[in-house]
């Protein structure tokens, strides 16, 4: 059934062409992601790197740009902030709520604020990388003037505003958005060097613990299936209205409540508030009064505790589920919307009692989805306790985020085809 769905897709000339013109693009940020900065000891950098568990997160986000400093060294975490950024202003300002309901203009009015804030987000997450690569014992960079640290910010923003324009460019092909591919694609570029240096660990007396690892790679895999495509679906009734001499009304639908409703934003969030204390205690390593020298220390060495870090780790994804999910969905305007068009849930009174059944609905669902989604973040950590094993940087947050971009893209060409077959009709 896949090969002739494949056979399909190549087939149709446009899908065929809007396919390549994306690996296209991809192979282009893949080779942007190669070029690194002149100036730049890369094997100290590899280096500081690998003993950084927490950058290793973020280099593997990053596609690998990162631990080469690249030209797309920030990659499009400071979109993904800005965007976030937005996410979160459009529900708390009511001027900018009211322009995000005015269809595709507002959209694009908050398309291109959100734009305009990832170019400052660049240059100053570029300058906080450069500053903690300075604070770090090897001698990285081999020669860094004012004017130099003027280049480099500027490349490495200039290199997430070409990635932006890549992403924008692919979205418009409608395979699926354009900055999750280029997440995605970041991921599964970094997969090959990751098994073969965990295989690399392995003799050949170990080779049953090879065997369990793979096999919690497939069902770690299909959770991840699950629970992005888990729903709840509520029933819903509409009652019969007579207007004029016609009757609408009378039937009986659904409405669908996810149990992941929050993506990965949990975990993204969770990361940067992790990562924030112990980049900031480096800068203060080298201050001359020994009582912050001695809390920078501390600062650093508890977080670098695998349990304390785990166990944070798991908590902060756990309360931005929550959070996430209470500012996204709002069961108060669901129900006044059901009430208005005459719907109702039954066996639930309309009004108030619809709002606080939903409610009490979603957080049991949520609870679920939160569980997996902090299970998923400190899987890696879980299993290197057990093993040992240092090379697993690829862990469930990274599965989670390709399984849900290889969903959403079936789910567009998908859709695509149904609409050529409405077309055909």
């Amino acid at each position: 059934m896949w090969l002739k769905k494949l056979i399909q897709i190549w087939k149709i000339k446009d899908l065929r062409n809007s396919i390549l013109f994306v690996g296209a693009m991809l192979i282009i940020f893949r080779i942007a992601a190669h070029i690194p900065i002149p100036g730049i000891d890369t094997v100290a950098l590899k280096q500081f790197f690998a003993s950084n568990q927490l950058l290793g997160i973020m280099n593997v986000l990053s596609g690998g740009g990162m631990e080469n400093f690249s030209i797309v060294a920030m990659g499009v975490a400071p979109y993904i902030t800005a965007s976030i950024i937005f996410q979160l202003l459009v529900m708390i300002v009511p001027k900018l709520e009211e322009i995000s309901k005015e269809g595709d203009t507002g959209r694009q009015k908050i398309n291109r604020w959100t734009r305009w804030l990832s170019v400052p987000l660049a240059a100053m997450q570029g300058y906080g990388l450069i500053a903690l690569l300075r604070q770090s014992s090897g001698a990285i960079f081999l020669d860094l003037s004012n004017w130099r640290l003027f280049m480099i910010l500027t490349t490495v923003t200039a290199g997430t505003v070409f990635l932006m324009w890549l992403g924008e460019l692919i979205s418009e092909k409608h395979i699926g958005n354009g900055i999750s591919l280029i997440i995605f694609a970041g991921i599964v570029s970094s997969l090959p060097s990751v098994l073969q240096q965990t295989i690399a660990v392995f003799d050949s007396s170990q080779i049953i613990t090879l065997g369990l690892f793979a096999i919690i790679a497939v069902l770690t895999i299909v959770g991840v299936v699950i629970i992005s495509e888990g729903q709840r679906n509520v029933p819903v009734s509409y009652a019969k209205r007579v207007r004029g001499m016609k009757m609408y009304g009378g039937v009986n639908t659904h409405l669908p409540l996810r149990v992941n409703m929050a993506g990965v934003i949990p975990i993204i969030f969770a990361i940067s508030i992790i990562l924030f204390p112990p980049m900031i205690a480096q800068f203060f390593l080298a201050a001359k009064t020994q009582i912050l020298v001695t809390i920078a220390e501390g600062t650093i060495a508890l977080f670098q505790n695998q349990l304390f870090y785990g166990i944070s780790y798991f908590i902060l994804v756990f309360g931005f589920t929550f959070f996430y999910t209470e500012v996204v969905f709002k069961p108060d305007q669901i129900a006044e919307n059901l009430q208005k068009q005459g719907g109702f849930i039954p066996g639930i009174r309309p009004g108030r009692h619809t709002m606080e059944y939903l409610s009490n609905t979603t957080h049991k669902i949520i609870l679920a989805g939160a569980l997996f989604l902090g299970l998923i973040a400190v899987l890696p950590l879980i299993l290197r306790g057990f093993t040992g094993v240092t090379t697993l940087a690829i862990g469930g947050t990274s599965l989670l985020i390709v399984v849900s971009v290889v969903i959403e893209s079936f789910k567009q060409i998908e859709s695509q085809l149904t609409m050529r077959d409405y077309d055909g009709l």
